[in-house]
């Protein structure tokens, strides 16, 4: 319970009973309900507008998912990645040039605030999409809590700091997810999510030019479409197996040393999630359960609620 000065004091009259109920607002509850009665299409609104994107082009999917993630790794998950800005998280070394999805979120805001003004967050928007998205493509459902509300501010600094780059060693991301309350099972079934998505030349280039710890013909074909000088926006898929289908094939590439960013095969080289790894590429199913809760988890990841934040009318601007 949180401490009387950070409570409300409701006081509520039975008879001739009064009693005094103190509600922590520290530890105020998301609910996947929030919505029912304020904005009863605001879930199908969403998959719609997720399910047109994702058909148009299959990446929009695993561009929506890692929004997500990059906006709860920087002070919650609170809208603050979607605010345009020169200070704002958008122009952070690990989202400039490569975080997607804007155009999409911005349409499925203006469709809720003509369903139901001023009461749908952005950040609530970014969560849901994450999830449909991943069963647009094939991957697990999971139940969403709602209720977040947007931050009025973004921050660059905590974007460089906080997301961890392509160039992550394992222990590297083993403390960037601990540092999110994550462990390190939470952080390797989390890491499936390139099992879907492409990466640009720039963020593995010096891979599959330079280590050892890598499948010779796989690098070859990669070196194809990504020069060892330019081209550093040629795209390649992060899983060369199955790049729009959300399933386990990311685990198997990685037990084939065909892990395309040196972070992705961190997980699978001689190292403590080298278990992990072999346990999601037999059982999908146990890898998609594992996905999915943590997913939750990461949705729960600091967000701001009752009266904190607003509710953003346009996703790219404060109120």
């Amino acid at each position: 319970m949180a401490s009387y000065h950070s409570s409300k004091a409701l006081h509520f009259k039975l008879g001739s009973w009064v009693f005094l109920l103190l509600i922590g607002t520290a530890s105020a509850q998301l609910s996947p309900t929030f919505y029912n009665s304020t904005c009863p299409k605001a879930l199908s609104t969403i998959k719609a507008a997720v399910d047109s994107a994702v058909s148009k082009e299959a990446r929009m999917g695993a561009s929506l998912l890692r929004l997500h993630f990059h906006d709860c790794f920087v002070n919650g998950c609170d809208g603050s990645v979607l605010l345009d800005g020169s200070n704002g998280e958008k122009s952070a070394g690990p989202n400039a040039n490569s975080l997607r999805g804007f155009e999409v979120i911005d349409t499925i805001k203006s469709q809720l605030e003509s369903l139901c003004p001023g009461v749908v967050s952005c950040a609530d928007i970014v969560t849901v999409a994450a999830r449909d998205s991943v069963v647009a493509l094939g991957g697990p459902s999971w139940t969403v809590p709602l209720g977040r509300r947007d931050s009025t501010t973004a921050s660059l600094s905590a974007a460089n700091s906080n997301l961890p780059g392509p160039g992550s060693s394992l222990s590297g991301l083993i403390t960037a997810f601990s540092n999110k309350g994550f462990t390190a099972k939470e952080m390797v079934a989390l890491s499936g999510s390139h099992t879907i998505g492409q990466a640009r030349c720039t963020t593995f280039r010096s891979r599959i030019y330079n280590e050892a710890n890598i499948n010779a013909q796989f690098a070859t074909s990669v070196q194809a479409n990504c020069p060892s000088s330019g081209g550093d926006n040629n795209l390649s898929p992060l899983d060369v197996t199955s790049p729009t289908t959300f399933d386990n094939a990311y685990f198997k590439n990685l037990q084939s040393l065909k892990g395309l960013l040196h972070s992705d095969q961190q997980l699978f080289n001689n190292g403590s999630t080298d278990s992990q790894v072999n346990t999601y590429s037999s059982s999908s199913a146990t890898f998609f359960t594992d996905f999915a809760n943590a997913m939750v988890k990461m949705g729960n990841l600091s967000p701001l609620t009752g009266t904190n934040g607003q509710i953003r009318t346009n996703c790219r601007k404060t109120n």
